[in-house]
């Protein structure tokens, strides 16, 4: 721990975390819903509807808004907790699948263990945004084959007969977060079989074969708990890059997910000004590029500094 809090880079990653994490947590104090405009996107008040152009910050909206007089603040706050969440369950569900899934082949061996490496290697080949496309395109499509009907990714009128369970399922999940844990898998398999495969022969995994530790034990008290290190340090990375990757598909329009990413693609067309200025409109883009900036490089120097940490040679 010493070791830790000495590098700047661990406490300015560790800082970031906390930073973000404060916001999200503090977002309906930082900037509260209305009870008219409840969610992340809010009209400033006092501004005329008709003016679509953004509007510079000024005391109701100290940040400015977006195109159609959104709040960038109270977006920007929101915007915070939605990533953080979607960050820590797709990543947590990401690596809790890998890790279970490697250290078990590994542990079992033989065909089984070929099997999986042989599907993780096939999953790491396919492209994901070609997978995203794939989910949400078979989630519209299980929902309006029975007639369901949909404007901006909500439904406006139930399938002919009500929705059956499958429909229901489509219908409460996230297709973007299910396709990224589907193809994200992979490297926490990779990673916790080739420790699981290192620490088999080890003398302490034979002793607890040899009195009859059962598989399960053997699994869930021993190697997972001595081979999960490298999981950790990977999941503490990928939090960022979940949040970076989520907003990135929902600027390109394959998803509509991400705040962030919305508040980007709204703005986009006012990067450039009218006068050609790049910075006459910069509230439209500046505020939530350095939010998905620092958001990925805390999370990132945050997982060096766990690999640092749970370093045994260190």
């Amino acid at each position: 721990m010493r070791r830790f809090f000495s590098r700047w880079q661990n406490l300015l990653g560790l800082g970031l975390v906390l930073f973000f994490g404060v916001i999200a947590l503090a977002a309906p104090i930082l900037s509260p819903q209305s009870e008219k405009e409840p969610g992340a996107f809010q009209r400033t008040e006092g501004v005329k509807r008709t003016k679509r152009e953004p509007q510079p910050p000024e005391v109701v909206a100290p940040l400015g808004s977006l195109p159609g007089q959104l709040d960038v603040f109270h977006a920007l706050v929101w915007g915070t907790r939605d990533a953080l969440t979607f960050g820590l369950q797709v990543t947590l569900a990401t690596a809790l699948f890998g890790v279970l899934l490697g250290a078990g082949a590994g542990l079992v061996g033989g065909w089984f263990n070929s099997l999986v490496l042989r599907i993780a290697d096939s999953f790491l080949s396919f492209p994901l945004i070609a997978g995203v496309v794939f989910l949400e395109q078979l989630w519209l499509n299980a929902i309006t084959a029975s007639g369901g009907v949909f404007f901006r990714g909500q439904m406006i009128q139930e399938p002919v007969g009500g929705i059956s369970p499958i429909e229901w399922l489509f219908l409460h999940t996230d297709a973007l977060s299910v396709t990224i844990i589907l193809f994200s898998w992979m490297p926490y398999a990779r990673l916790t079989n080739a420790m699981v495969a290192v620490l088999k022969p080890t003398e302490f995994i034979q002793a607890a074969q040899a009195l009859g530790a059962s598989q399960a034990r053997i699994l869930f008290r021993h190697l997972i708990p001595n081979a999960v290190s490298p999981a950790l340090v990977l999941a503490a990375r990928d939090v960022g890059g979940m949040v970076v990757l989520q907003a990135t598909l929902t600027f390109i329009g394959i998803s509509s997910s991400s705040v962030w990413g919305t508040m980007l693609a709204m703005g986009r067309d006012w990067v450039i000004g009218p006068d050609g200025g790049i910075f006459r409109y910069w509230w439209v883009f500046l505020p939530t590029t350095l939010a998905l900036t620092l958001f990925g490089v805390g999370w990132n120097l945050l997982g060096d500094g766990l690999s640092d940490l749970l370093d045994p040679r260190e």
